[in-house]
């Protein structure tokens, strides 16, 4: 996976995140940088342990699947792609608080984050390097959320759908371009 397309990829599963943290934001009366650095954390911290969880999972199968691995990343991809087109076209609206105790906080995390590991089990079977991703992810998905935190507090809850509905797009975007590679289409 060349690093355009692992740039493309943490953008878009960074967009779960980012779209709480606008949520975060909006709930905040003031945000001071070192809340906006401390949702970045979390939410970055989660995005870059996942897929190197699920790339350890993926290397235990990879034997077994290695004639079907581009099929089960077009599907894990396009299963969470679609997801986020859908809740990003739902009407409701489902912002948090503001608060950022660590219960709430581990939870949404561990929430945003679980593409993050079946991603992580598709760069097993395409034999990514997983540290360089994983990095890359989680300060996209740091520097996006703390972003999002101060956004959602100017702008309110105006890009939050927004933002999902380019996440999702873009997973499934990209679940087509590993099919069709392997595939010999392009």
């Amino acid at each position: 996976m060349n690093l355009v397309t692992l740039l493309i990829l943490a953008v878009g599963l960074s967009m779960d995140a980012f779209a709480v943290s606008i949520c975060k934001g909006l709930a905040m009366k003031k945000v001071p940088f070192g809340k906006a650095v401390t949702v970045g954390l979390w939410f970055g911290g989660f995005q870059a342990l996942m897929p190197v969880l699920g790339y350890f999972l993926g290397t235990q199968f990879k034997d077994q699947i290695t004639s079907v691995d581009h099929w089960i990343a077009f599907f894990l991809l396009g299963l969470i792609g679609i997801n986020m087109i859908r809740e990003a076209c739902s009407k409701e609206e489902e912002c948090q608080d503001g608060s950022l105790a660590v219960r709430e906080m581990f939870l949404l995390a561990v929430a945003t984050s679980i593409d993050a590991l079946a991603v992580g089990i598709t760069f097993a079977f395409l034999n990514v390097q997983i540290l360089q991703a994983a990095s890359i992810i989680g300060v996209c998905t740091f520097s996006l959320s703390a972003c999002g935190v101060k956004i959602g507090n100017i702008f309110g809850v105006k890009y939050k759908s927004k933002a999902e509905l380019a996440g999702g797009i873009i997973l499934v975007l990209l679940g087509f371009k590993i099919l069709f590679e392997h595939l010999g289409i392009f």
